[in-house]
This record gives C-alpha cells, sequence and structure tokens, in this order.
C-alpha cells in the first residue's frame, strides 16, 4: 500500500537529526515510517490522541516539499541572527575606535592651538601687534583721544625695547665677568682653604682638594641627571602647558565633541567673547571684525565671583543696549543659558559691560540664611535678602522705599516676603503688620511679633484689611506732622530709636490681588495703597505688595511705579516684567520672562537693590514647615530683644506730643539773675534736655526769636546781650493780659530755628 499515515506535521522522513525552530522549541525526530508500514488509524502518545489522516501521493509530496523549505527557514534564521550579532558587535566596535579617534584628534588640535597661541603672542611681543591693532580700531572708530594713548604706549614700549637692547652688550659682560671671578676665585678660595687647614693641623692639604674636586663631581652628576629628567619630561611639560594654553584659547570643532564627552564648556576669554558678538551678525560689527580689527576690552575677561567679567568698547553706531536686547542671541555664542549672560551698558551708550556665569552657577543657590543662628538687623542699613550670580550677598533697602514683588504661582514671591519680614522683625524698633487676604498659613509664625496681623478671604477679612489701611494712611499724615515738628525732611536712626512715634512701620499685604479686585472693598483699597506709597516712604513707612498679577487690571499703575524695589520672579509676559522692574526693563534686556518655572524657583530679577539697572538673585529660603520652622526661633529673638530693652512689640499708638513756653522756660532758668544772651541756651538745654528745638539753639537765635515773636529786645550792653528775668516776666504779664494763647506765641517752641 502506497498511502501513509503523516503522524506529526513537522517530521522530515529526509532528516534524523533534532530540528530547534525560531520559537527555541526542540522537536526530536519522530521514527522513521517507511513504505512498507501498516496503516494506522491513531495512536496514542503520552496520553495524547494523535489524529492522522491518510493523502495520496500528490498531497503527501507536497507536504514533504513544504516540510522541507520549514527546515531551511530554520536554518536561514539562525544563521541570519548570527549574521546580525556579529553586524551589532562590528558597529559597535566601529563605534568605540571612532570614538577614540575623535578624543585623539580633539586632544591633538587642542595641542596645536596652544602652540599657535604661543607663536601669536610671541609674535605679538617682537612685533608690537596690541599696540599697532588697538591703535588701528582708534582710527577706525575716530576716537582721537584713544588714538593719542595708544600712540603714546606704542612709543614708550619702543623706547624701553631699545633701551633694553642698548644694554644687552653691558649684561653680556657683567654675566662674563661673574663667570671669570668665579672661576678664578673659588679654586683660589679653595687654595687659602687647604693651606689653613694644613697650618693648622685639622687635616690635611690633599684632602681639602680631593674633597673639593668630589663636591665638583656630585654637582656635575646632579646637573646631568636633572638635565636627563628634563629632557625626557620637558617635552611632556611643554604639551600639557600647550594643552592647556589650547584649551583656554580655543574650542575644538563640533565634529571632533563626540557623545562620550560630558557637556563641551567653552572657555570664556576675549576671542570666545568677540566671536559670540561676531555670530549676532550686526553689521557694524561684522564690518569691524572683517577689516582686520579687534575690539577693545577696556577691563579683559577676568575671573569675578562666579562667573567671568569684561568691558568692551563696541564698533561706532553699536550700543550696549542693542546687545542686551539679543541676550539669548549672545548666550548661545557664549555656551550659556540666558540666564547666565547679563549685558549691561557701561559708563558710554557704546561700552559693553558683560558679566558670563560659570555653568552651573544657578544651582548652588543662595545658601542658608546668615542670621539664623544670631544677630540683629538695623532696617537702616537694609535686610538680607540672597546673593547674586556672582556670589555676594546683597542687601534689601528698606528706609523711604517700597517693595512689589510677584511672579507665577510657586516661584518664591511669598519666600521673598518672608526673608524680608524676618529682616525687618530682628530690628526692635521695627513695628511689623502683616494681612493676607487668603487661606494659607506662610506668614502664621510672625503673628506673636505683629502689631496687626490679618488672615483669610472672608468679607469679616477684607473689611480689616481695609480698616488697617485706614489707620496707616491716618499714621501717614500723624507722621508729617511730627517730621515738620523736628524739622527734618525723612525719619531719621535717632528719631526712630527716641520713641516719639516715628519708628520703621513695616507692612506687608501679601496677594494683594485679591483685595484689589474685591467687589466690597477693592476700590478703597487700592485707593489707599496708592496715597500710602506716595507719602509713606519719608515717614519711615514701607509697604511691601504681594501680588501673582501685578497687571493693569489687579494693581495700579500708581502703586507700580511707586515701588523702588521690584522683585520679579518667573513671568509669562513683558507687561508683568515691565511692572516689576519698571517700564522698558524688558525691551532694555533687564526680562524675567527668562527664568525658568520650577527650574529657576526662589531666582528673581531685582531692581533698585544696587546702583546696577538690575540685578539677578537668589533668596534666601526660611521654611516654616511643621518640624523645620526656622522662622520661629528667629521671631523669638526678636522678641527678647525687645524685652531686653524694657519696651514692648513696637505699635503706632497715638504719642502724646510734649510742649513747651519758651517764656516760662526763660523765666525759671533765669531765676533773679542776669545773664549774658550767649548762655541762656545752655540753661535751657539743662532744663528740657529732651526738647529738641533747645539742642541747636545759639544765643544769636535766641535773641532774634525773643525779638520776633515776643517784642523783646535785648541790649547790646558792652557787646554781651544781657537778658534780664525782669523783662521776660514782664512780657509774660502782657500775654496774659492780652489774652494770648500758647499757640498764638509760639509756646510749643516750634518757632526756633536751628
Amino acid at each position: 500500500m502506497d498511502n501513509v499515515h503523516k503522524l506529526h506535521p513537522d517530521h522530515d522522513d529526509d532528516r534524523d537529526e533534532t530540528v530547534q525552530d525560531v520559537t527555541g522549541i526542540v522537536h526530536e525526530p519522530a521514527e522513521r515510517v517507511d513504505d512498507t508500514t501498516e496503516p494506522i488509524e491513531a495512536e496514542v502518545i503520552d496520553g495524547e490522541v494523535i489524529e492522522g489522516e491518510i493523502l495520496t501521493e500528490e498531497e503527501s509530496a507536497e507536504l514533504d516539499r513544504r516540510i522541507a523549505n520549514r527546515g531551511a527557514l530554520v536554518r536561514r534564521t539562525v544563521t541570519g541572527a548570527q549574521i546580525a550579532t556579529r553586524a551589532v558587535v562590528t558597529v559597535s566596535t566601529h563605534d568605540r575606535t571612532k570614538t577614540a579617534g575623535k578624543v585623539v584628534l580633539r586632544e591633538s588640535y587642542t595641542i596645536v592651538q596652544g602652540l599657535e597661541s604661543w607663536a601669536k603672542r610671541a609674535w605679538d611681543a617682537s612685533t608690537q601687534g596690541v599696540y599697532r591693532r588697538q591703535i588701528k580700531a582708534a582710527e577706525a572708530v575716530g576716537d582721537r583721544e584713544e588714538l593719542k594713548e595708544w600712540t603714546d604706549r606704542k612709543e614708550a614700549a619702543t623706547e624701553r625695547r631699545h633701551r633694553r637692547l642698548m644694554d644687552l652688550p653691558k649684561l653680556a659682560w657683567g654675566v662674563l665677568k661673574v663667570v671669570v671671578a668665579t672661576a678664578v676665585g673659588v679654586p683660589f678660595l679653595v687654595l687659602l682653604i687647604a693651606i689653613l687647614t694644613k697650618a693648622t693641623g685639622h687635616g690635611s692639604f690633599t684632602g681639602v682638594w680631593l674633597g673639593f674636586f668630589a663636591l665638583i663631581g656630585f654637582l656635575i652628576a646632579a646637573g646631568a641627571l636633572l638635565w636627563t629628567a628634563l629632557s625626557i619630561a620637558g617635552p611632556f611639560l611643554v604639551l600639557i602647558a600647550a594643552h592647556r594654553e589650547g584649551k583656554r584659547r580655543a574650542e575644538p570643532p563640533q565634529w571632533l565633541v563626540t557623545t562620550a564627552d560630558a557637556e563641551w564648556d567653552a572657555a570664556i576669554d576675549e576671542t570666545t567673547i568677540a566671536n559670540a558678538l561676531q555670530a549676532l551678525r550686526i553689521t557694524a560689527i561684522t564690518q569691524y571684525l572683517k577689516s582686520g580689527l579687534k575690539l577693545q576690552f577696556i577691563t579683559p575677561a577676568r575671573v569675578d565671583g562666579r562667573g567671568t567679567h569684561a568691558v568692551v568698547r563696541l564698533p561706532a553706531g553699536v550700543t550696549a543696549e542693542l546687545i542686551a536686547r539679543r541676550r539669548a542671541q549672545l548666550a548661545t555664542g557664549l555656551h550659556r543659558a540666558a540666564k547666565e549672560v547679563w549685558p549691561t551698558t557701561g559708563t558710554e551708550a557704546g561700552i559693553l559691560d558683560i558679566w558670563i556665569a560659570d555653568k552651573g552657577a544657578l544651582a548652588e543657590g543662595a545658601g542658608e540664611y546668615p542670621l539664623l543662628s544670631g544677630g540683629l538687623v538695623d532696617v537702616f542699613k537694609g535686610v538680607p535678602a540672597g546673593r547674586t550670580l556672582r556670589g555676594d550677598a546683597l542687601l534689601a533697602p528698606i528706609m523711604e522705599r517700597n517693595t512689589m514683588t510677584g511672579g507665577m504661582p510657586g516661584q518664591g514671591k511669598s519666600s521673598a516676603a518672608r526673608a524680608i519680614m524676618a529682616g525687618c522683625a530682628l530690628d526692635p524698633t521695627a513695628e511689623l503688620r502683616i494681612w493676607v487676604p487668603d487661606t494659607n498659613f506662610d506668614f502664621e509664625v510672625f503673628k506673636p511679633r505683629c502689631a496687626s496681623y490679618v488672615m483669610g478671604a472672608d468679607e469679616d477679612s477684607l473689611k480689616a484689611i481695609r480698616d488697617q489701611l485706614v489707620n496707616v494712611h491716618e499714621e501717614v499724615q500723624r507722621r508729617g506732622e511730627l517730621l515738620i515738628r523736628y524739622e527734618v525732611p525723612a525719619v531719621t536712626r535717632e528719631l526712630a530709636s527716641a520713641g516719639v512715634g516715628l519708628h520703621p512701620l513695616i507692612c506687608l499685604l501679601e496677594e494683594a490681588h485679591v483685595a484689589i479686585t474685591d467687589d466690597t472693598y477693592g476700590k478703597e483699597i487700592s485707593k489707599l495703597l496708592v496715597e500710602i506709597v506716595k507719602l509713606g516712604r519719608k515717614r519711615g513707612i514701607h509697604m511691601i505688595v504681594s501680588t501673582q498679577a501685578p497687571t493693569r487690571d489687579s494693581m495700579p499703575r500708581d502703586v507700580t511705579r511707586n515701588c523702588s524695589n521690584g522683585i520679579a520672579f518667573a513671568v509669562g509676559d513683558h507687561v508683568a516684567n515691565d511692572a516689576l522692574l519698571g517700564q522698558g526693563a524688558y525691551s532694555a534686556g533687564h526680562r524675567a520672562t527668562e527664568l525658568i518655572p520650577g527650574t529657576d524657583k526662589g531666582t528673581a530679577v531685582v531692581k533698585g537693590f544696587t546702583g546696577e539697572r538690575s540685578q539677578i538673585l537668589q533668596w534666601y529660603y526660611l521654611d516654616v514647615a511643621k518640624g523645620n520652622d526656622q522662622v520661629t526661633p528667629i521671631i523669638k529673638r526678636s522678641l527678647d530683644a525687645i524685652a531686653k530693652l524694657g519696651k514692648k512689640i513696637p505699635d503706632s499708638v497715638p504719642v502724646e506730643i510734649e510742649t513747651r513756653d519758651l517764656l516760662t522756660d526763660l523765666d525759671e532758668a533765669l531765676g533773679d539773675e542776669v545773664r549774658p544772651i550767649a548762655d541762656v541756651p545752655a540753661l535751657l538745654r539743662e532744663q528740657a534736655p529732651t526738647w529738641t528745638p533747645y539742642k541747636s539753639l545759639t544765643g544769636k537765635a535766641l535773641r532774634e526769636l525773643l525779638d520776633r515773636e515776643h517784642g523783646i529786645k535785648v541790649p547790646s550792653t558792652g557787646n554781651r546781650y544781657p537778658l534780664d528775668p525782669v523783662t521776660i516776666r514782664d512780657a509774660i504779664v502782657r500775654r496774659e493780659q492780652d489774652g494770648g494763647t500758647d499757640e498764638d506765641s509760639g509756646a510749643d517752641g516750634s518757632e526756633l530755628a536751628s
């Protein structure tokens, strides 16, 4: 019978070996079935039923062909995987070889650049290239003063070189004389020592000479050893020095920088800065450099804090402000983030003052708040705020200022306000008021130190904030009267400490936009804020306005205009930027829009803190979280300092103003004795030592005052101008008969001239 039963579809009756398919399953060879095998209906194998089917010869041949093809496919698949594996290994090895080659080429390129830099500097030194380039640049910009200065410098350098050349024969002759004197003198000295040694019996003549020759031999051997070491190590030292010079002077081409390298950081020097300026494609700069001229560096690139500082004179027609507006493009040429490059205008419009931060300088942060463990503050000198990118500690000015801080939520504006208020709390004379028209506890720890604290977004809280602003507005007027009385234009440290009601008053309105846009009290709060920031600063009142949205609708323009301290964390657009940093700040390159939310949390662009138009500042962070409360110990220290002075927490309660009657004081001070007018002010000061008008009073001023205000003419007897107490008492009687009041007669003493 020619028909057979195919018991397994994967069986290959041409092969007996084991076959492994692409799934990894091993198929053992089935028992061979030949043509003589009897037909089998079914067979049980390992408990499974294997069903069979009777095939025709054509169907059997077709099945055999398909099985053979599948075996070939399996072999091809296995072989293909092996080939692919070998290809991956080959490519990987090739990549490593390519990377290693790039590294070798890049380091060689750097060494060549270093050698080229030395050659250029040597050529410049020999040909006075520096002077020639500066003269050419001064001619190009038409700067006659600069041209004369560099011409004079070149002539002076030429004269110095000429003198050195003329002195070379003298120097050579001097060296020759020293060599001859040494060659003759040293043996002669050894001869004398040998003779003296033999004469005194302390050694032999021959021994001294042998010792001398041994010393000569040792020196020759040491010199030979040193020369050998230098001969071997010298080339390597030269290569290392050239590599360092090349790395400092030039950056390798991009095709030599591999993916295995860390981020490539270009050295910041005059060449790098010039290349970055040229990459801006400003026509005047491009033509200037193409003509072979080099930029004039008034201050060469040098390390300054956590970065590099340089001052550059730009070509004619290019302003520093134009460069500042293209700060982001300039930063790409310097391989820095835009926030790490700060171009500003120098002493002239065409002088660029630029500071470039080291890579990653922002990541270092401001560090620990400097007054965590101890210390007090004088708000007249400022309070700790943070550190600049250069690493300099910066104080936030308080007196005669107002502050506005703003930015996107969660970027640090409340932390900045907290740092300012913590510093103010450490001045025992300062009064603190904090109002938060929201339900948050960022400032709850300040409550024991505050004369007024309001927190909440309900109607009662907003009404309380309105009432507090009314109180501060009244305080502004009252303090104005005190300034007139004490004849000073603004509050001084002396008056602030005198307890006369002119102590520093620091007010914080957190989330100010919430209060200003309130339907019930918003307009009144807005109007009061404007009046306070306009008039309060000279009267010892500092208003801090903190907001997320310093826009026209949420913040009165007169508030933003009168806040000389501006603190801008990351903001979304130029409108918010200019509201915080001043009109035109964005177009001039002072941009908080370039701070990245989240990444630059705690970093702000500030104005008014220094003489600079703006600064980038990393703020100190004071935590108020439970378990890590850093503010409460500061508040406790401030309360202890107030208690040590025997005072209560400063509060702006009305102070009773002292009044004095000049005539009554003169009557008591003179008694029954006639006194020269020059001696009388001292008697008045003894009687009322705290009365300010008497402190600066002179005899002449008193004489003029008595004549002008009371009709008392002091005679010039003997040029001593004696003041008779009888005259004073008569004036008092006349005043009483006329029904005059203390105010009419200037009894409060405010009419006294200093």
